[in-house]
């Protein structure tokens, strides 16, 4: 993996992030970040984070998933980095899923 290529990061976020504005701190930082994707909750109660863009700026998304807003709670961040697909124009908030 190299910085300038781009990538997928596929997460899920356990801990209290629902009912927080989580799912508005992920869309603020990935904008932030200049990445596409989409953040939703899932009915487990955890939040579900795909995003796309350079490597650097996955690992800052990355690393704002273990923190979270004041009011969350995060616990756990399980992540997989893949192959982009070039699937997304913009980062949005979708259904729960």
């Amino acid at each position: 993996m190299t910085e300038q290529e781009i990538y997928r990061l596929h997460a899920h976020v356990k801990g209290r992030v629902q009912g927080v504005g989580f799912r508005f701190f992920v869309v603020r930082a990935a904008q932030e970040q200049g990445l596409q994707g989409w953040v939703r909750n899932r009915y487990d109660g955890r939040v579900e984070v795909m995003a796309e863009g350079d490597l650097a700026a996955l690992n800052r998304l990355l690393a704002d998933l273990r923190r979270g807003p004041l009011s969350a709670q995060v616990t756990t961040v399980d992540y997989a980095f893949e192959e982009a697909r070039g699937d997304f124009d913009r980062f949005s908030v979708l259904s729960t899923g």
